[in-house]
């Protein structure tokens, strides 16, 4: 069962739990104390502060510093979770809260109910702050646990309360709503990235996605291979021609009360990727379960739009296969066909993410959206030019910047990249209209946004999000990140298409 969340404005000395979490700062000479650690240390007599610099704490990012109360509070356990260096003003931000939050709820598996105090670490404990440590206590707490044979189904662990500590209860409720909502859609692509690709091929992604379309509400389309090959999508069946579980296109759609706005989301579905006949080097091939992190993020957005009643309309478009070498599977030299009648010859049958995309775009374009996000992991080049944590997106100046900046106000690093006229070239073919593939690997990820960028009609803002690093964790965990699936980037589309709403 998913965690609880609730607030509560009683004096700390009258709860109880299992654990109690504060945060502190990073000082020059040690951690700096917030009112939530003061009001602990009052009940420790004292002590608290003392024992953590005897125990060597800093207050650093993801630093958890875990201390036995024997006694002395109603709490066995204090988790103190450093926040790193104060702003200038003395506060901190909320990505440092959330990561703090994280931080400790992740240390403290095991224990069913936390009450924390993070949301007193300075300041007004505003819907922001409340936001930050609740989405990062839940994030946190997220565990994938469907394949661990010593988890019997017929005695489920307890599901975890966590408890925020707030000076008006009331006024929370709203916040925390909104927080389950946020941590229920993260928690959604986190299981649909982590299960293995033996029980999520095509048809499956496609059904799940389509129970939580129904579920939320939403209409649900899902096209099989005689539906694909009478709409023309040529790259859908190519990429998914090698592999005996045929592919898919689902379609969820959201229409908005008072909607003024229109938005296509469009992901990345494939399920397992081999590389194709153009394969991969085995070391690694297991983490390509994660190559369909684009669908379900776009799949839990626009569930997580519809839950939240935003007054606009969202459709997710996801195209779905499996790429795998086989005597049916698409070849290099061969030229697809996509729904909008563009051809490429294909060059190398391990870039098929722009290949399924390709006619998700075109047809994602014929609703004629105002805007078009795409999410995919699309191409290796993203964590070569920035690393595992930091998504690369590109595409029109403007929501390109949106995007960037959303993901800033939410904790999910993005990074706008450009898309130099000259890299195109490297797209040309003398047999088709492009190739899929330039052969010069230099620039990798920008020649795949030129790729994409042939199926954006002219005019309408699009915005690309490559998270082939931030989606799967391949390191260890950090923050409220575990290891696996991240849930990269649904917050970042929902606080794209929120602003694009009040804009």
């Amino acid at each position: 069962m998913p965690p609880t969340i609730s607030a509560t404005d009683r004096p700390l000395e009258k709860l109880t739990g299992d654990a109690v979490v504060v945060g502190v700062g990073k000082g020059p000479d040690g951690p700096l104390t917030t009112p939530g650690a003061e009001a602990v240390d009052r009940l420790l007599g004292g002590r608290l502060m003392g024992a953590l610099a005897d125990l060597g704490a800093r207050g650093g990012e993801d630093e958890v510093t875990r201390l036995a109360t024997f006694g002395q509070g109603p709490f066995p356990v204090v988790a103190v979770a450093g926040l790193g260096t104060p702003r200038a003003d003395g506060g901190y931000g909320s990505d440092a809260v959330r990561r703090a939050s994280g931080a400790a709820t992740r240390s403290l598996t095991g224990r069913a109910s936390v009450v924390s105090l993070l949301a007193a670490v300075g300041g007004a404990p505003d819907d922001e702050r409340l936001h930050a440590v609740g989405e990062g206590a839940l994030l946190g707490a997220y565990e994938f646990t469907a394949y661990k044979s010593d988890l019997p189904a017929d005695r489920p662990a307890p599901p975890r309360a966590f408890e925020l500590v707030v000076p008006d209860a009331g006024a929370a409720k709203s916040a925390l709503a909104r927080v389950r909502a946020v941590a229920d859609a993260v928690a959604l692509t986190r299981d649909l990235v982590n299960t293995p690709p033996n029980d999520l091929f095509p048809a499956e992604l496609a059904a799940r996605g389509a129970a939580a379309g129904k579920k939320a509400g939403l209409s649900v389309e899902v096209l099989d291979e005689e539906q694909l090959a009478a709409g023309g999508y040529g790259g859908v069946l190519a990429v998914g021609s090698g592999s005996t579980r045929g592919p898919r296109l689902l379609r969820l759609s959201y229409r908005g009360r008072r909607a003024r706005r229109s938005v296509a989301l469009v992901g990345k579905g494939i399920t397992f990727d081999s590389g194709g006949l153009s394969i991969k080097p085995a070391l690694k091939m297991e983490d390509m379960k994660s190559d369909m992190a684009g669908a379900a993020a776009v799949i839990a957005t626009v569930c997580l739009v519809a839950e939240l009643g935003l007054p606009v309309d969202v459709t997710a478009t996801v195209p779905i296969a499996e790429n795998l070498p086989s005597g049916s599977a698409y070849r290099p030299a061969d030229v697809v066909t996509f729904r909008n009648g563009k051809k490429a010859e294909i060059t190398n049958t391990d870039a098929e993410g722009r290949i399924i995309l390709a006619d998700a775009i075109a047809r994602a374009a014929e609703d004629s959206p105002d805007y078009l996000l795409e999410t995919s992991t699309l191409t290796g080049a993203q964590t070569v030019a920035l690393g595992g944590r930091t998504a690369g997106v590109m595409g029109s100046d403007d929501l390109r910047d949106a995007v960037v900046a959303a993901g800033s106000r939410v904790g999910e690093p993005m990074w706008g990249m450009p898309l130099p006229a000259e890299l195109r070239r490297g797209l040309d073919s003398a047999t088709a209209d492009f190739v899929n593939a330039n052969p010069d690997r230099l620039g990798g990820m920008l020649v795949a946004g030129h790729f994409l960028a042939e199926f954006v009609p002219a005019g309408l803002p699009w915005a690309h999000i490559d998270v082939a690093g931030p989606a799967y964790n391949t390191g260890r965990p950090w923050g409220f990140t575990p290891v696996g699936g991240t849930g990269v980037p649904v917050r970042t589309l929902l606080a794209t298409i929120e602003g694009l709403i009040g804009d």
